[in-house]
C-alpha cells in the first residue's frame, strides 16, 4: 500500500480520523466499500499534484480490496451453507431415529 504524507494539519486530521474509525471495529476485514471509498479519497485529496500516485498503485489497491471483499463474501456464503447442510444432517438424524423406533415397534407388535 502507497503512504501519503502531507504537511498539512488536515492530513493529521484525515488520519486520525481514518485511524478512529478503523480502531472502533474489529480489523481490515469489517472495512466495507464505503470505508475504501472514503479512503481512496482521502488518499487522492492529500497527495502532492506536483508527483500524483501512480495509476499501477492506485489499481492494485482496489484489486486487492476486490479481492478481500470476494473472499469475504465467499466466506460468509460457505458458513451459510455449512449451517444449512447441519440442519440437514440433524434433521436425517431425526429421521433415522424415528425409523428405526418405529421399525421396533412394528416388530414387536407382530
Amino acid at each position: 500500500m502507497t503512504t501519503v504524507t502531507s504537511t498539512g494539519s488536515t492530513a493529521a486530521a484525515a488520519t486520525t480520523s481514518t485511524a478512529t474509525t478503523t480502531k472502533a471495529k474489529s480489523g481490515f476485514g469489517a472495512m466495507g466499500t464505503a470505508d475504501f471509498i472514503k479512503l481512496m479519497t482521502t488518499q487522492m485529496r492529500q497527495q502532492d499534484p506536483f508527483n500524483p500516485m501512480d495509476n499501477k498503485d492506485m489499481l492494485a489497491q482496489m484489486a486487492q480490496f476486490s479481492s478481500l471483499s470476494a473472499t469475504t463474501d465467499m466466506s460468509t456464503t460457505l458458513k451459510e451453507i455449512a449451517t444449512k447442510l447441519d440442519a440437514v444432517l440433524t434433521a436425517q438424524q431425526a429421521a433415522q431415529a424415528t425409523a428405526a423406533t418405529t421399525a421396533d415397534t412394528t416388530a414387536k407388535t407382530a
